[in-house]
């Protein structure tokens, strides 16, 4: 583990109150090669909240050929049984799939949408890299929450991300409503960072992708962290997008509605924050989790049509 003063302690044997954030939310700022799609007002307002939602971003027809990869995925079983599948706690059924960039193409050129890569340039300030990719799905009835918590948190303790420098962009392939479990997100709530009790236990992503026990905030920090930001839960149809920073605390709950919930998740490192030794985990964790070795910026793809001629406007 690194043994250098850590800006953000974690993963501690006693409590210790939520610490201000050390690093700029939006790094591009006054850094004219990293201008972007982005007008002031969505900035201003990422810088607040933490995230961006857009309604709709991607049309029914360019997300519905996913489904025919994910069910050939699903089909292949040595896939099934590696460590890359997730299985839910409480069904038995796939919780989630990790490393969907490099399973599949269409899931590779998505990450490199030009609209995509331009925004998440602009926040980050630099070129960028998939630090994860994932796809989480809750089936209807059965699929299970995921407690609150920081990204970040884990990736700093778990992964050895030095700074706060990554965004998440999560892709909704069906429709996010108030019944199916949709992200809950806590506004405000990345200008601070909340170290969690507890030690790390070796191999402890077997256990925490399925149900978090350790990096889980302390329920008093979140209360006032939402007292404050208040919670909020993006909905839409499928093709919305939400772009989130990798310190904004989000949770969400069962899907107790007949409705699935399908979300892909494409996390986007800059490639000036490489990981280093896990800061509060004896080993680190599998590459599908965390890439490391040889960091390859993304180049952005040119064959979205529909693209053409459209900026990109989050919902106020």
């Amino acid at each position: 583990m690194v043994d250098h003063l850590d800006p953000y302690p974690t993963r501690l044997t006693e409590y210790r109150a939520p610490l201000p954030r050390r690093d700029p939310v939006v790094h591009a700022r006054n850094q004219r090669r990293w201008e972007g799609p982005l007008d002031e007002v969505a900035l201003s307002r990422y810088e607040r909240d933490g995230f961006l939602w857009f309604d709709g971003f991607f049309s029914r027809d360019r997300i519905e050929p996913f489904f025919e990869e994910l069910k050939e995925m699903a089909n292949d079983e040595s896939l099934m049984r590696s460590e890359q599948v997730i299985q839910d706690p409480a069904s038995g059924a796939i919780r989630s799939v990790f490393g969907m960039h490099q399973l599949s193409e269409h899931f590779d050129r998505l990450t490199r949408d030009p609209r995509i890569l331009g925004m998440v340039r602009q926040l980050l300030g630099s070129e960028v890299y998939i630090h994860q990719s994932r796809i989480n799905d809750k089936y209807g009835f059965q699929g299970s929450g995921f407690d609150w918590h920081s990204d970040f948190e884990t990736w700093h303790a778990e992964d050895g991300m030095p700074r706060m420098r990554a965004v998440s962009a999560s892709l909704m392939l069906t429709d996010n409503s108030e019944f199916n479990g949709p992200l809950m997100l806590i506004p405000g709530s990345h200008r601070q960072f909340v170290p969690c009790m507890g030690e790390t236990p070796e191999a402890n992503w077997r256990e925490s992708l399925k149900a978090q026990k350790v990096g889980v905030p302390d329920q008093g920090a979140l209360a006032s962290l939402a007292e404050r930001g208040g919670i909020q839960a993006p909905k839409g149809p499928a093709g919305s997008l939400l772009l989130f920073e990798c310190n904004t605390l989000h949770a969400s709950n069962e899907n107790m509605s007949p409705w699935p919930r399908s979300n892909l998740f494409f996390v986007y490192n800059s490639v000036d924050n490489a990981l280093e030794e896990p800061y509060a985990a004896p080993s680190r964790r599998p590459e599908f989790l965390a890439t490391r070795g040889d960091i390859e910026p993304l180049t952005m793809h040119d064959d979205f049509p529909e693209l053409s001629g459209q900026g990109v406007d989050p919902l106020r």
